[in-house]
């Protein structure tokens, strides 16, 4: 039996660039609903999503709702918010949606260098 793999997607990207981004939660969300481990990272623009309601002002018309792509997420896979984002917005654990945790680059590295790994970044 084939090793099953991990993705790990960083998601730099908000309403900056929603193309991108609604991109990013999608793979993610179908991925997640596929039964692959899904790692999720925000970062850049994308930390605002980790904030309750924040997914509901993303709009992209004929893109699925932000907030249903990162239900799926959290049901399926793991959500983290970078911790040097984070600070540079003022966001703390106690402000996050339950479930995404926050953590920094040791964390992503060690990741990514799984085996069986795949990283995209969006």
């Amino acid at each position: 039996m084939a090793a099953r793999r991990k993705l790990v997607i960083k998601v730099t990207a908000g309403a900056d660039a929603p193309e991108r981004c609604s991109q990013a939660f999608t793979v993610a969300a179908v991925a997640a609903a596929s039964g692959v481990e899904v790692s999720l990272w925000l970062t850049g623009e994308s930390a605002w999503f980790a904030l309750p309601g924040r997914a509901a002002e993303f709009d992209l018309p004929h893109a699925a709702p932000l907030p249903d792509l990162l239900d799926g997420i959290l049901a399926g896979g793991r959500v983290t918010l970078c911790t040097q984002c984070a600070t540079r917005r003022g966001i703390e654990e106690k402000d996050v949606l339950e479930g995404v945790r926050i953590a920094g680059a040791q964390v992503f590295v060690s990741e990514v260098m799984e085996p069986d790994a795949q990283a995209l970044v969006y």
